[in-house]
């Protein structure tokens, strides 16, 4: 097998999933054999949110012939990342280049995991909402959009409302009666809106 690893690797993260990995090649007589190629082996540690991982799965990418360098590319936002580099030849891999650490940026988040509406009076609705499974940063507030719908499914006027991130319920005043509304809901980080869910609720029509 290869008596040596890659030399001199740097990692340069483009952005919050994707990173390009560069390596020295290898001196030749330290291959003893054909050069296959260079493997890269990366896996998370923990997301920056302050989730360590319990199951670290190591995955793999191969890189053919005497490149010296790959792209990363899937990578999580916001978490740190370790990886290292190794020779291959048609015995096998040599050993492994230190572990180099990098971080990813923050992304935009995922939706939030639930949105519920409840209590209805003649002019009010509570919401109820569940914080995005995926983060991937520092949530800054979630952005609320509604407006009415009436009988002929015309959409009227759009109220936004700048919730903020530590917020997890708000009760909504001042509605029409007996009037349908559509929520839109989303959660955001400094990087920018994640997906929105959408719901629609009617306040009721008399006491």
């Amino acid at each position: 097998v290869p008596m040596v690893a890659p030399g001199n690797v740097q990692v340069h993260v483009i952005n919050s999933t994707l990173a390009k990995v560069h390596w020295d090649p290898v001196p030749v007589k330290t291959v003893r054999g054909h050069l296959q190629g260079y493997k890269v082996y990366y896996w998370k540690v923990q997301s920056l949110s302050g989730r360590s991982r319990r199951h670290v799965e190591k995955k793999i990418l191969t890189f053919r012939g005497n490149k010296t360098f790959g792209m990363l590319p899937g990578l999580e936002p916001y978490s740190s990342y370790k990886l290292n580099v190794r020779v291959v030849n048609g015995k096998g891999e040599g050993p492994a280049s230190p572990d180099k650490v990098f971080k990813t940026p923050e992304g935009v988040p995922s939706s939030p995991s639930f949105l519920k509406i409840t209590n209805p009076t003649l002019d009010s609705l509570t919401l109820e909402w569940g914080s995005p499974t995926h983060p991937n940063g520092v949530l800054t507030s979630y952005i609320l959009k509604f407006q009415p719908i009436n009988n002929t499914h015309e959409l009227g006027p759009l109220v936004e409302i700048r919730i903020p991130a530590n917020e997890s319920s708000l009760i909504l005043k001042n509605l029409n009666y007996s009037t349908r509304y559509k929520f839109y809901f989303n959660a955001q980080t400094s990087v920018g809106s994640g997906s929105q869910i959408t719901e629609e609720a009617v306040t009721i029509m008399d006491e």
